[in-house]
């Protein structure tokens, strides 16, 4: 569906009423600038989260990656995600910030109720309890994922 401009003069081909009529692309609608606001949002504030809780997390290894640096690298990850759907809010960004939001959502969600041991260079993070920041955090990268989602779907479909 591509909306268009009334036109001034129809029978004047090279008016600026011609011009006018030519459609509007869909990365300009009203949805997907709210959507490359409010996804850099979501990922902004599971970000905040996740760098407030890395000293804490750290602590407990201090040495090695440690769950705090895992907390940093993802809190860079999910900036730089929203910094590309911001800037580009194109399908490769929206995917990105899927992945980033998506693949967050799935690791708190199981370490919350699974007991995973260390693997390698990564900590055990098994965390059977929910609390304020940790629930903030899982609800921005679920609400995150979902409207990435909604974004690269949306720019799939108006080619």
């Amino acid at each position: 569906m591509k909306a268009t401009f009334a036109r001034i003069n129809p029978h004047q081909q090279g008016s600026v009423g011609h011009l006018m009529s030519a459609p509007i692309p869909q990365r300009h609608n009203p949805l997907n600038t709210t959507l490359r606001l409010v996804v850099p949002a979501a990922l902004s504030l599971n970000a905040v989260v996740h760098l407030q809780l890395a000293p804490y997390y750290q602590e407990a290894i201090p040495g090695g990656i440690g769950q705090g640096n895992l907390f940093r690298i993802e809190a860079a990850a999910a900036i730089l995600a929203g910094l590309y759907v911001l800037i580009r809010g194109s399908r490769p960004a929206y995917a990105t910030a899927l992945v980033v939001a998506g693949g967050g959502l799935v690791a708190v969600l199981v370490y919350r109720y699974i007991d995973v041991p260390a693997l390698g260079p990564f900590p055990a993070m098994y965390e059977p309890v929910w609390f304020f920041q940790k629930s903030l955090s899982a609800v921005a990268q679920a609400a995150g994922a979902a409207l990435a989602a909604v974004g690269l779907f949306r720019l799939r479909h108006s080619k």
